[in-house]
């Protein structure tokens, strides 16, 4: 395609090159030898191998190379990663009660006497984003405060329980904001069932168990009603049920006692009652509402500490029989704080509340 002309011209410039090499391509071998080396290399490999062995390798000797040896380093420790359904520390509950008393999920006690209504615990991504809340209202007499309501939600449903000072028999509580409303054999809250009973034949104590198991094996929430009094306790709390619940039992696996933040530690429980006090943003879950609310801040005695020791000292129930009333109680903090709540009160009956 290219024309007479081209290929004469190809063919000249094929020919003149020196590094031009020609191959042609006979009918049979060469009659004999060239008469001379070629001109350059072959253009493959030889046909066959070498006539003999390669040199021997040199006979000096190899210096070794000498790598010290590295010393022992100490592997840091690195913690196991936290068990999600582990107890906390061996603690079998956490919550509030008395006076009131606190028992957080570390098992630290300590008491908050003003009254308002207060956090207690509080995840919103409780149960794969149900989420729970719970709030206690306290309320001060003299120089002490108890627990008078709690109220709990789980879901879209709310249960509220009130003590009774007069101890009848019919338990008073709110189930989603009706007084007395049905309770069914099959009754839960957020999908978690409700149990009720009472241990003795005149009522005093009233107890409703919120059964957590079938999301997290042998957790229970449990709300005890004597007289008056209400108690809040959560029963074998695990990290994977309580691990991401702020409020007045403070953090979960740490033990402290955080503010709204998350970051700041607050060891005056005064100042941190008054972080937990029930704001406008939190869920308002009473069903009405009852002095102070917020921006009012929780109201405290007087002299919560002087008054209160000067109350004590006075008191006609001595500090022995006291003890001897709560001595079957197997934890000596919860013990200590049954012998202040029969003390306050006058009552030695207070230690059927434990």
């Amino acid at each position: 395609f290219l024309g007479d002309e081209a290929c004469d011209e190809f063919l000249d410039i094929v020919q003149n090159t020196a590094t031009a090499e020609i191959t042609v391509i006979t009918d049979g071998p060469t009659s004999g030898p060239t008469a001379g080396p070629t001109s350059g290399p072959t253009s493959g490999p030889t046909s066959g191998p070498t006539s003999g062995p390669t040199s021997p390798p040199t006979t000096a000797p190899v210096t070794p190379i000498i790598v010290p040896s590295l010393p022992d380093i100490p592997l840091p420790d690195i913690p196991n990663s936290p068990d999600p359904y582990a107890l906390s520390d061996l603690v079998d509950s956490a919550g509030s009660q008395g006076d009131p008393h606190f028992k957080t999920w570390k098992n630290e006690h300590f008491e908050y006497h003003g009254q308002c209504d207060l956090v207690l615990a509080k995840d919103p991504n409780f149960a794969d984003g149900l989420g729970l809340d719970v709030q206690i209202r306290t309320k001060l007499v003299r120089f002490w405060s108890y627990i008078k309501s709690a109220a709990i939600r789980i879901g879209n449903d709310v249960l509220e329980v009130e003590g009774d000072a007069e101890g009848t028999v019919e338990l008073r509580y709110w189930m989603n904001m009706e007084f007395q409303g049905p309770l069914l054999v099959d009754t839960t809250i957020g999908g978690f069932p409700i149990i009720f009973n009472s241990r003795d034949n005149n009522a005093n104590k009233k107890i409703i168990q919120i059964d957590l198991s079938s999301k997290y094996a042998g957790a229970m929430i449990e709300i005890q009603v004597w007289k008056e009094f209400v108690k809040v306790d959560f029963k074998n709390p695990t990290l994977e049920a309580f691990g991401n619940a702020v409020g007045m039992l403070g953090d979960f696996e740490s033990g402290k006692t955080f503010g709204r933040d998350g970051v700041t530690e607050i060891d005056d429980f005064h100042k941190f009652g008054n972080e937990w006090q029930v704001l406008p943003t939190d869920l308002m879950l009473f069903h009405k509402a009852e002095s102070p609310q917020f921006p009012k801040k929780c109201i405290e005695p007087e002299d919560p500490r002087g008054e209160r020791r000067r109350r004590l000292e006075e008191s006609s129930v001595s500090v022995e029989d006291a003890e001897k009333a709560c001595a079957s109680l197997t934890d000596e903090l919860d013990r200590k704080d049954c012998v202040y709540d029969i003390i306050a009160t006058q009552d030695m009956a207070m230690a059927g509340a434990y």
